[in-house]
């Protein structure tokens, strides 16, 4: 006779229902979290189906006219996608190129300041530009770089230009100029997760390098580098998602119409049929073309960095 097994052993639980039973209290303190993303986040993605119909104001989307994707064929066979898309592509790779690699050098060179008042003073003042609004960083500028600026002035009293010159007004001068206005901005911000990264390093490594002859610049390359390069990577995998997004509301602000074939955007493309013309759907197929996109690549750019350095996202 074999004895029975009491009721419930063998039987597995799926893990989530074990994890509410086991977890309950913090379960319980994340439903507000929970039911503000599905709110928030999740139930205005039924507006995404306003890409696919001919959508009226006033009407529920199920009620106007299916029209597949009409929107999508339109942008992208329109006269104006190849100058949006490679003005796009221009500030995104000045941005994942030259404004990827200014933090991670700032966040070296703020690594090896041994004077730590020094150090505070200068990653407190790096970080202040990230906390300014585009209005105010995008006037700020714009009164720097006038005719009449600042910049004009001291150019003119140091005798380097004898004429003033129109920063703003020259289209191929803006891919610089806002890339040049995109670092200033995020780059002691952007520095923070290197120098957390750098922070974890082991002492008893630069300790062992030392002894075997390293200066501070092999000290760098040879054991800091490779102990961030994980977060590079994830980095630079997050970064390609974005590579549709040059930016916004800093081009509305810096931009004019005598640069406007330079800066003219897919995001700003969009919001002007979508929004300023009241061409919702096109301006929706827009956004969400852009995203599509994105998640592919950062899928491909996910499996890529997998195989190739065993650092991925998933």
């Amino acid at each position: 006779m074999t004895a029975q097994a009491p009721a419930g052993i063998g039987r597995k639980k799926h893990p989530f229902l074990r994890s509410l039973r086991q977890q309950r209290e913090l379960w319980l303190l994340c439903i507000p979290i929970i039911v503000w993303v599905a709110v928030f986040c999740y139930y205005p993605m039924y507006g995404l189906l306003m890409a696919f119909v001919n959508y009226t104001p006033g009407r529920e989307i199920w009620q106007c006219d299916f029209v597949g994707l009409k929107y999508f064929s339109k942008f992208v066979l329109g006269k104006e996608f190849p100058r949006l898309l490679r003005n796009t592509l221009a500030m995104s790779g000045l941005g994942m190129t030259i404004g990827f690699v200014c933090p991670i050098l700032f966040a070296f060179m703020l690594n090896e300041l041994g004077n730590l008042k020094v150090k505070k003073v200068v990653q407190t003042v790096s970080y202040l530009p990230h906390f300014i609004s585009w209005v105010v960083a995008g006037a700020m500028v714009t009164q720097l770089l006038a005719t009449d600026g600042i910049v004009n002035d001291f150019l003119m009293n140091a005798g380097l230009t004898q004429s003033r010159i129109s920063f703003l007004q020259k289209g191929e001068w803006y891919w610089g100029l806002y890339t040049i206005v995109n670092i200033w901005k995020g780059l002691g911000w952007s520095s923070i997760i290197y120098l957390s990264a750098m922070s974890g390093v082991d002492e008893e490594l630069y300790q062992a390098g030392s002894i075997d002859g390293l200066g501070r610049l092999g000290l760098a390359i040879h054991i800091t580098l490779p102990t961030i390069v994980p977060t590079i990577v994830l980095l630079w995998i997050m970064g390609i998602g974005g590579i549709l997004s040059a930016g916004f509301d800093q081009h509305l602000i810096i931009g004019n119409s005598l640069t406007q074939k330079y800066w003219d955007v897919i995001d700003t493309y969009s919001y002007r049929y979508g929004v300023q013309e009241g061409y919702y759907s096109m301006g929706t197929a827009v956004s969400l073309m852009k995203s599509l996109v994105g998640f592919v690549l950062v899928l491909v750019t996910n499996a890529i960095a997998r195989k190739a350095s065993d650092v991925a996202l998933f």
